[in-house]
């Protein structure tokens, strides 16, 4: 497994019983039995073992009010993805209701982890970011 950073736009379907070949780059980088859960932004989160361990191990230093259900809805919502012998991942019906994926797909590298999502709903969010916002951004990285 790689550590450099998961990169990349990949376009897949899915079929009727919820399988979608997943991208052979991000999956080699991932490696084995990578663990898929809900996301933010109506998307499913794809980490590394050693990703979703950190992840994990971040949960559970949260506190408050909300911090037992959010630890919950993050596990309770995780699978391990096994790749068959076409590289084809099954998602989890909760899953695919979560991120409204039901044929056309997108799957993206996001630095530490991978990012599943409905075609659609990809384009509308990403339509939304600006080009300024995008600016003032970076900035505050002081290039």
């Amino acid at each position: 497994m790689s550590t450099a950073p998961l990169m990349g736009t990949y376009n897949h379907t899915m079929d009727a019983k919820g399988r979608m070949a997943f991208p052979n780059k991000l999956r080699e980088q991932l490696g084995e039995g990578f663990v898929i859960t809900i996301g933010l932004e109506g998307c499913l989160y794809a980490y590394s073992a050693e990703e979703w361990e950190l992840f994990t191990e971040k949960l559970k230093t949260l506190s408050g009010p909300v911090a037992k259900q959010a630890i919950r809805k993050y596990a309770a919502n995780a699978v391990v993805a096994d790749a068959d012998k076409q590289g084809r991942v099954l998602i989890p019906q909760n899953l695919r209701d979560h991120a409204g994926l039901v044929r056309e797909v997108t799957v993206i590298g996001n630095l530490n982890r991978a990012e599943i999502w409905d075609s659609k709903r990809y384009e509308d969010a990403c339509a939304k970011f600006t080009d300024e916002e995008l600016s003032a951004a970076l900035d505050s990285l002081a290039f």
